[in-house]
């Protein structure tokens, strides 16, 4: 690209990169579920739209492994707190304790949905966000600071997401009726497909 070209990336890039760390910062400090998982999708696009602005091949490829990914996560991500929604009537976190109890099913899935948002090692949200990464870093080596600090805030949002809806005691007005079979249906239809390109990657190329 031209110099001047190149120069005028920046801003959108400064941008991208500062919003994820905002929208993470965010994210920690929400109290409404459905809200947390939103502005986790926004910090995310944040990763996106900065690979998608230096365009290289790995930095391409990275993006459309991450919106891949990410969308997957982020709609079982919806679903699960839809499912809750539906027990509890209400989006608050904080009323939502002690779901380990009486669906430990559904927890094993919040679980798979969390570790899977916070990009853990071989999922394919991994893979995006390595690929972007490292991208960003060979473009701009300060880059490094606002990608790895985006990815240790959403790390820390998502594990608090787990443990606060999780453990603890549940209201005593909490719906303990068992899932449904669709429930867990649908659930597994998010999680199977991120599952199978995680283990076969190629398929994204």
């Amino acid at each position: 690209l031209p110099q001047s070209s190149n120069s005028m990336m920046y801003p959108p890039i400064i941008l991208a990169l500062w919003g994820l760390i905002m929208t993470g910062l965010t994210c920690m400090r929400q109290t409404d579920l459905k809200s947390l998982i939103a502005y986790s999708s926004v910090g995310h696009m944040g990763l996106v739209i900065s690979a998608t602005m230096i365009q290289t091949p790995w930095s391409i490829s990275g993006t459309m492994i991450l919106m891949i990914a990410h969308g997957l996560t982020s709609s079982m991500l919806f679903c699960l707190a839809n499912m809750i929604y539906e027990r509890t009537n209400t989006r608050t976190i904080f009323a939502m304790r002690g779901l380990q109890k009486f669906m430990p099913l559904m927890t094993t899935l919040w679980l798979a949905a969390s570790l899977t948002n916070l990009a853990l090692p071989p999922t394919l949200n991994l893979m995006g966000e390595v690929m972007i990464m490292s991208a960003l870093y060979n473009w701009a080596q300060p880059t490094i600071i606002a990608s790895a600090s985006g990815a240790m805030i959403t790390a820390t949002y998502s594990l608090y997401m787990f443990l606060v809806t999780q453990q603890g005691t549940s209201p005593k007005d909490m719906l303990t009726h068992p899932p449904h079979s669709r429930e867990y249906l649908i659930l597994f239809m998010h999680i199977l497909p991120i599952l199978l390109l995680s283990l076969n990657p190629e398929l994204m190329a």
